[in-house]
């Protein structure tokens, strides 16, 4: 399982306990970016040790966040499970080669310990009680856990490829435990392990594992293995600044899709930028992504998560996708039936303000609506008598148009204003309240378009006539 050497291998390590949370995702496209940008690998680990909690609905769920997010990964996903012979095996060579030992003291011994250590307001670790007794101290058959045998004296340097040089004295890191004593390994000898058996030459990870790196590097250096280049990414902040909390955004990367209405291209390019930089540039395709990207453009501050940004990004993103393509993706979030041709045929006109697919489905509903038409409380204002006046007119000059376009409509339609000495708005705001029923649509000779003349006409006698308008007020 080992890389050839020089080869850049990163690996992406979610535990399956839920979603493809949002700072996981940009853990996710940070090491997947590095090791393409160095034409090396990037692998996918399942950390799935903690069997209560990890699911296979939740690894569902992340493989399909990455999916959708365009991150391949290379080979097949490791299940740090099924594993766990291999950690116990380097447990056991710790142990023989006096790097680690046998601990005998009892849940009851160490609850004690912790209490004195509380009372004393001491730091929280163990105190290396069997450190170098010998085992036969014990009693026979008496259960044990394996602990590795840390540096006490001097300190541990990281230089750390985002937050620099790092130092810890050795004194503050504790014999942890390797493996428990029903013979399973910890999260701190799994990482490690695997790590080394993937070839991983750089852990690019979150900074709130930086503490993690110093409590993993004896493992290494015991083991006479080679160290990797840790790289602790900043965590991600709400745009208030406090930690990343839900209401702030800290959602699956599968909200943003099923519930935001966010393209995968517009989330890729938020994440890509929230907490590394190029200069000052902000839209990037992922094949400039993959060129740009490095770890020297990773800052060492929190980025703050701003959902308008995200918004306002994906706009942009909107504006340049396909209009087959987005058809497909807003008709399942409409109503009743839907034809995907006409859908596609609005699209230029409907994606033009639109920030996310649900106001593209809420920009497209007129098209589908039936008569008569339910006309919401703004748009039945602009319906009053006054208003179905000038939909007389404006009815009256249209049934007399055949060339059904664009421009014919514009021309006919700006004519009549100047013949009854009105500025335009006062005729499409009543049409636009009669062929939408809302207050807010594409341009009106857009709509009288992919409405069709037999459509618009009808929706526009309709509210000429007061029982029908009656009818189809929306009362609510």
């Amino acid at each position: 399982m080992t890389s050839s050497s020089g080869a850049v291998v990163t690996r992406f390590a979610p535990s399956p306990t839920g979603f493809l949370h949002i700072g996981g995702a940009r853990t996710a496209l940070f090491n997947w970016l590095f090791a393409r940008h160095h034409g090396g690998k990037v692998l996918l680990r399942i950390e799935d040790t903690d069997r209560k909690r990890s699911t296979t609905e939740a690894i569902d769920a992340i493989l399909d966040g990455l999916d959708w997010l365009g991150l391949d990964f290379d080979g097949e996903p490791t299940y740090q499970f099924q594993r766990a012979a291999r950690h116990a095996e380097v447990a056991n060579q710790l142990l023989e080669s006096g790097h680690a030992y046998k601990c005998f003291a009892t849940p009851e011994e160490l609850e004690a310990m912790r209490a004195e250590q509380r009372a004393n307001k001491q730091p929280m670790r163990y105190d290396g009680r069997w450190r170098d007794r010998d085992p036969s101290e014990a009693p026979d058959g008496a259960p044990f856990v394996i602990r590795l045998k840390t540096p006490q004296d001097g300190e541990t340097v990281i230089d750390d490829a985002v937050q620099g040089r790092v130092t810890v004295q050795n004194a503050e890191i504790d014999d942890y435990v390797l493996l428990r004593a029903d013979g399973t390994p910890t999260y701190m000898l799994a990482v490690v392990v695997d790590d080394h058996d993937m070839g991983v030459t750089h852990v690019i990870r979150g900074d709130d594992h930086l503490n993690n790196a110093f409590r993993q590097l004896p493992i290494y250096r015991a083991m006479g293995w080679e160290e990797p280049v840790y790289a602790h990414i900043p965590l991600i902040h709400g745009n208030d600044g406090a930690k990343m909390s839900k209401r702030h955004g800290a959602l699956g990367a599968d909200t943003y899709r099923d519930e935001y209405g966010i393209l995968p291209e517009a989330l890729f390019n938020y994440l890509l930028r929230l907490g590394w930089g190029h200069g000052d540039r902000e839209e990037f395709t992922k094949e400039e992504a993959i060129a740009a990207f490095d770890l020297d453009g990773v800052g060492k501050s929190p980025s703050r998560f701003d959902l308008k940004k995200l918004e306002n990004l994906n706009g942009h993103y909107i504006r340049a996708a396909d209009d087959a393509r987005l058809a497909m993706l807003v008709a399942p979030r409409m109503q009743g039936k839907v034809d995907i041709a006409l859908l596609e045929k609005a699209m230029p006109q409907l994606k033009l303000r639109a920030k996310n697919l649900d106001e593209l489905a809420d920009g497209a509903a007129f098209l589908f609506k039936s008569r008569p038409l339910s006309i919401d409380e703004k748009a039945a204002k602009l319906l009053d008598d006054n208003g179905r006046a000038y939909l007389t007119r404006v009815s009256q000059a249209l049934h007399g148009e055949n060339d059904w376009t664009i421009e014919a409509l514009e021309a006919t339609s700006k004519s009549l204003a100047e013949q009854l000495d009105v500025g335009f708005g006062k005729l499409a705001q009543p049409m636009r309240a009669a062929l939408t029923g809302t207050t807010t649509s594409p341009g009106i000779f857009d709509v009288l378009v992919l409405l069709g003349r037999d459509e618009a006409l009808a929706r526009i006698d309709d509210q000429i006539d007061p029982a029908v308008a009656t009818s189809g007020a929306d009362n609510t």
